[in-house]
């Protein structure tokens, strides 16, 4: 069966096509067909303005327009859409939303930030690995970052935090914001286990692709400080040329280490695994589910 999931997040909207292949007496295997990236930057109006623009909007029902005839072209069974930080802020966003359903009948849903950790931990990593240590999800994106944590095989802790990408970039992150996520993740951490993080986001998943590491093998933090050192010395337009990266890539990704850095220094975290896993994939086994739990 093919399905598919939309993700529209602050920075860009993506489109995954899943494979689910059913197996006797075995979890399903969920088999990537192919993943559309388009730069929206819906977050660059909202977290100003508190609106999106008309601009932005038509921007919007023309990305769903292409990802429908997609879908169509991959015979895709079942969707769910959703979006997130700068749909959550956007005081327009239900006309928005009704708009972009008239004209591409694609229905998509807002989800708050604790559903958003939720369905990225929906993945499952953690439960694959030792339980010598506890785990610390790290999803950063351009509104939020989602912080789950995992102890003892056990979900005890979940919860979003309005620090993302392109609020750095705009000056909207306080001090008060640092403190409350500082504070939150040595609370959860203290006396548990060594604490191994698990990241995703489009940023992380760049710079492991820079660091040349194999799969499955963790970046280590000093790593992530030399990166951030690094990137952060060059102006954006040499960061682009020098590193190939995209425009939209080039800016948040300095920011968003800034943002893994911190979280893993408070939770005592010196590796961090890139599965290259997202929302998107979560939002797909969640739609199998609910699709299993109805038949």
């Amino acid at each position: 069966m093919i399905l598919a999931a939309i993700d529209i997040g602050s920075n860009a909207a993506r489109l995954l096509i899943t494979e689910v292949i059913e197996r006797t007496n075995e979890k399903p295997l969920f088999n990537k067909l192919n993943l559309f990236r388009v730069p929206l930057r819906l977050g660059f109006d909202v977290f100003e303005t508190q609106f999106i623009s008309p601009e932005k909007t038509s921007m919007l029902i023309e990305t769903m327009l292409g990802f429908k005839h997609l879908m169509k072209a991959y015979k895709v069974e079942a969707i769910k859409a959703c979006a997130t930080s700068a749909m959550r802020e956007a005081v327009n966003s239900n006309e928005v939303l009704e708009h972009v359903f008239r004209e591409s009948e694609i229905k998509i849903e807002i989800i708050s930030g604790d559903m958003e950790a939720n369905l990225v931990y929906e993945n499952h990593v953690a439960e694959n690995m030792d339980t010598d240590h506890s785990y610390m999800y790290i999803d950063v994106g351009g509104g939020s970052t989602e912080l789950s944590f995992f102890s003892n095989g056990i979900l005890t802790f979940k919860n979003s935090f309005n620090i993302g990408t392109i609020r750095l970039l705009k000056n909207m992150v306080t001090d008060d914001h640092w403190d409350e996520m500082k504070s939150t993740i040595k609370t959860v951490t203290k006396g548990q286990k060594a604490v191994i993080a698990i990241g995703s986001g489009g940023n992380i998943n760049k710079v492991f692709s820079l660091s040349k590491k194999k799969d499955g093998k963790p970046l280590s933090l000093e790593l992530l400080r030399d990166y951030y050192k690094e990137l952060e010395a060059f102006p954006l337009e040499e960061r682009t040329i020098r590193y190939n990266l995209r425009k939209d890539r080039a800016d948040v990704i300095v920011p968003a280490l800034s943002i893994y850095i911190n979280a893993m220094r408070w939770a005592g975290a010196e590796e961090i695994y890139v599965p290259k896993i997202g929302l998107a994939d979560g939002l797909v086994k969640h739609l199998w589910d609910e699709m299993n739990h109805h038949s």
